[in-house]
């Protein structure tokens, strides 16, 4: 039998054996807890020392985090209406507007910190669970979700290129822990919401508002918000403007998802969640996406500010300084007159009228309320095939409320009216409308007529300017003088009226080329009490940090006409009775309820139509024709087609809930009754009427061509002494006419018309006997 060498275990050695092999396995895992806890002590001692290395190499290549508020970017100009409604972006290549913090909506931020960092004011800059739940996401529910902070986002996007690497990773996070020290929550969220891009040229929340709803970002919504959130994360993937709009909700709705069910953490350090109420809603409302393209309200107008801007402060400036610029158009009003201007050129198509304009003016200030520089600013050149600035009707782009150089007609009368007026002649003034020679500079006799053909004898200045009587007008150009009236116009505003030979006695018919913008502003003047007023369109200019760089007030005019003055022409041009001869009654001149002065004009071959008009606080001028200057149809017919129903419904589109505001009429404004026929003292026998006058110019006598003369009733000739003496004679009243202001000059013009016209020639009264009886 063979003996084990192994020793047989007692009780009492295995217990001793068992305790061995215990405190042996004691002594090993405090070896290897030791081990361990040195190791984990190697690892952060040598992590520490990596991490201030790599600190110590990256900083060095680092850009400063102060950047972030003290380096240039490219912040795009914005252009307001009066009541700061956007009207224009300008920018180069990126559209930026900074917006603070606090006037972005929360649902825009709650959106966005639940989407992009939900435990944004928790971290320090970076999250290192966050990074592992967007790896997570991704790898095992394909949820597509960021794994970089806001701060991170905005520093890789502000200060560090798009560059994929570790090396420009770590430089983030430095930067990150950086800009988390110098700047708090509050001060970096609000640089992210100006920062990060959101698809096309949009740079910016307050950009991407505007870009894809076309309204300023304190107006969203709470969809229109999450819809913006889920953006940064790819622009061009998710844009609702894209090839795959439905994205963009799909997007928009994973966002909503997030917001209700994992809600965000606010700065109170609480997680606010969306109610299922709320986010339904939002789910379900309707986005009215604003067209895809970049928004231009007002065009014509919004460009000429521009280039405006641009001369005082460089296209650099205005391409990408951040300039607000605040208007005096009202946008509103500029809508509705330029749906009008477009709707009523499109109803006289048939008329040959290829183009319009309009400019609506403040004539106490000058501002420029509205201007509609064609019937549409995006249209297609017509007729289709024409070459631009060249045989065109209409180009769309062409500004011709600025910029044609058209005759105004007889627009233009009322300054040669008020000119006279300013001499003593007044609305009573009898004046003569026959044909008429006038003699010309080079020889050749100017002979006028009037725009229906006719010739009405006559005629007091009030009607003659109502009813826009060519000879009149002419008349009184030759009794005030062509530079008279020119320097009048000068200081109205005109500019364009620089050579005086080349228009004769047809400057007061419009004969000289005038841009609608300042036949308006010169109207705005008899408005205005008699004060001329230059056109205002920009009001107010800040930098991109609320620094006011210019502020426009209203300059107070030059006094071109006295009040008085005004007044007459006012009260002429607002009086329905005075235009009947040529417009009749209740015309689309007339506007029912309302003090509105007006006129119209129409130059030669009917290439240009004109109407403008005004009360005390607006001045509507509008322009018909065609950009080549081609002669529109014959048919058109002033006061009733053409610019008079534009103007028409403008003046009513801008009186409505508005009360009636008369002409302010001065303290030296008489009444009194005259003769209905010479505008002299009533005659005895003779009708009268109502005319106001200039105190110092009204009438002291009766008129001298009321001549009463004793006829021999046997011949019906001057009774000599022997008829007198038998008492053989009558005393007869009759009308010899002649032109106050002009003396003698045209008085055998006037007698050929009285020999010969209807109603003249047959009618004794107006043929007193020349020769004396011999009976």
């Amino acid at each position: 039998m063979f003996l084990s060498n192994r020793r047989r275990l007692t009780p009492f050695n295995r217990k001793k054996q068992s305790a061995y092999v215990n405190l042996r396995r004691k002594r090993n895992w405090a070896v290897i807890l030791t081990a361990a806890i040195s190791l984990l002590f190697f690892f952060m001692i040598s992590g520490s020392i990596l991490a201030l290395v790599s600190f110590a190499v990256f900083s060095k290549d680092l850009p400063s985090p102060d950047k972030l508020t003290n380096r240039k970017i490219d912040v795009s100009t914005r252009i307001y209406d009066r009541n700061g409604k956007l009207l224009f972006d300008v920018y180069k290549d990126v559209n930026r507007s900074i917006v603070k913090l606090s006037d972005i909506p929360k649902p825009v931020i709650d959106a966005t910190l639940a989407t992009e960092d939900a435990e944004y004011y928790q971290h320090g800059g970076f999250d290192i669970l966050g990074i592992l739940r967007a790896f997570k996401n991704i790898v095992l529910y394909h949820q597509l979700q960021g794994g970089s902070t806001i701060t991170q986002q905005l520093v890789k996007t502000a200060l560090l290129s798009n560059e994929r690497s570790v090396i420009r990773k770590i430089k983030e996070l430095v930067l990150s822990i950086e800009i988390e020290r110098i700047y708090n929550k509050d001060q970096i969220l609000q640089i992210y919401f100006n920062e990060i891009p959101y698809g096309g040229t949009a740079w910016g929340i307050a950009a991407a508002s505007e870009l894809y709803f076309g309204k300023n970002v304190k107006d969203l919504t709470l969809g229109e918000s999450a819809l913006l959130a889920g953006l940064p994360q790819s622009p061009t993937y998710y844009s609702p403007f894209g090839p795959e709009p439905q994205r963009a909700r799909e997007r928009q709705r994973y966002v909503l998802y997030l917001m209700e069910n994992k809600g965000w953490v606010d700065k109170d350090g609480k997680r606010y969640f969306l109610s299922k109420e709320e986010a339904d809603a939002a789910r379900n409302q309707v986005l009215d996406y604003a067209k895809p393209g970049q928004t231009i309200n007002a065009p014509h107008f919004s460009l000429y500010v521009k280039s405006l801007l641009t001369q005082k402060y460089g296209q650099d400036m205005v391409e990408s300084g951040g300039l607000q610029v605040t208007t005096s158009l009202d946008l509103d009003l500029q809508n509705q007159l330029q749906d009008i201007v477009k709707s009523q050129l499109d109803k006289i198509k048939a008329l040959k009228v290829g183009n319009g304009a309009l400019v609506a003016m403040d004539p106490k200030t000058g501002e420029v309320l509205s201007m509609v520089g064609s019937k549409d600013y995006f249209g297609s050149p017509e007729p289709a095939g024409c070459t631009p600035g060249k045989d065109c009707t209409f180009e769309g782009n062409f500004n011709a409320a600025l910029d044609a150089l058209r005759q105004p007609g007889s627009s233009f009368k009322p300054i040669t009216y008020a000119t006279a007026f300013e001499k003593g002649l007044t609305p009573a003034t009898l004046i003569m409308d026959v044909p008429t020679s006038f003699p010309g500079a080079d020889g050749q006799a100017y002979s006028p007529v009037n725009y229906d053909g006719k010739f009405h004898g006559p005629l007091s200045l009030r009607n003659a300017l109502g009813s826009s009587v060519n000879i009149a007008a002419v008349k009184l150009l030759k009794i005030v003088g062509i530079p008279s009236v020119i320097s009048k116009a000068r200081q109205l505003g005109i500019t364009t009226l620089t050579d005086p030979a080349r228009y004769g006695l047809s400057l007061t018919l419009g004969g000289g080329e005038v841009p609608l913008i300042q036949m308006t502003q010169a109207y705005a003047a008899f408005a205005n009490q008699g004060k001329s007023v230059t056109p205002l369109y920009i009001l107010e200019v800040k930098d991109s940090h609320g620094n006011v760089l210019e502020e426009n007030h209203p300059v107070d005019g030059q006094k071109v006409f006295s009040p008085e003055v005004s007044y007459l022409i006012s009260n002429v041009l607002s009086d329905d009775s005075a235009r009947v001869l040529a417009f009749g009654p209740n015309s689309l001149l007339n506007i029912p309820g309302f003090s509105v002065a007006v006129k119209t004009g129409t130059s030669n071959d009917k290439r240009d139509n004109w109407t403008i008009g005004y009360t005390p606080s607006i001045v509507i001028g509008v322009w018909v024709g065609n950009n080549d200057n081609s002669p529109m149809d014959q048919r058109l017919a002033s006061g009733i087609t053409g610019a008079s129903p534009i103007w028409n419904l403008s003046m009513k589109a801008y009186l409505k809930g508005k009360k009636d505001e008369p002409f302010v009429k001065p303290d030296n404004i008489v009444e009194m009754d005259v003769d209905s026929l010479t505008g002299m003292l009533p005659y005895a026998g003779q009708p009268t009427k109502k005319e106001v006058f200039i105190q110092g110019t009204q009438p002291t006598t009766t008129s001298d061509m009321y001549q009463t003369i004793k006829v021999c009733r046997v011949d019906n000739k001057i009774a000599d002494q022997n008829c007198i003496n038998q008492n053989q004679y009558d005393e007869k009243t009759f009308v010899v006419f002649h032109d106050p202001a002009l003396q003698s000059e045209f008085q055998q013009d006037i007698q050929n018309f009285i020999n010969s016209a209807d109603g003249f020639k047959d009618n004794p009264i107006y043929h007193p006997p020349t020769e004396t009886s011999t009976m």
